[in-house]
């Protein structure tokens, strides 16, 4: 049930982002809705297999910048997940290049933080 609730809102914090940053945009044949529901499902399992992975290998980096490099780690983080939905399941969302990709990781984790305060 919170892997659930966690897509949803995940869900919802990509559809924030895309609405929000113009190089980000819902792709493929289907609603835009099922297009956030997809990278939001990929976003939950990049986050969760793939994310704790990246952030031990860029721990280095991430202490000297004194943890600003986690920005350019999530930013990656929406990248993939918006290529395996696009490539896994057809839609997803585009994503316009680097700095699309930064801040609207940024949003998604400001929006997810918010909705995940109010889910509590």
């Amino acid at each position: 049930m919170r892997f659930i609730l966690n897509w949803l809102l995940t869900s919802v914090a990509v559809a924030v982002s895309a609405a929000i940053v113009p190089g980000i945009a819902p792709f493929g044949g289907a609603d835009p809705w099922i297009c956030f529901l997809l990278v939001g499902l990929a976003l939950s399992v990049v986050d969760s297999l793939v994310k704790p992975f990246v952030t031990v290998i860029s721990l280095p980096v991430t202490i000297v910048s004194l943890g600003i490099f986690q920005l350019v780690v999530n930013g990656f983080m929406l990248e993939l997940a918006s290529w395996l939905s696009v490539n896994l399941f057809g839609a997803g969302i585009s994503i316009a290049g680097f700095w699309s990709a930064f801040v609207g990781a940024i949003i998604v984790s400001i929006v997810g933080s918010i909705l995940g305060v109010l889910k509590d």
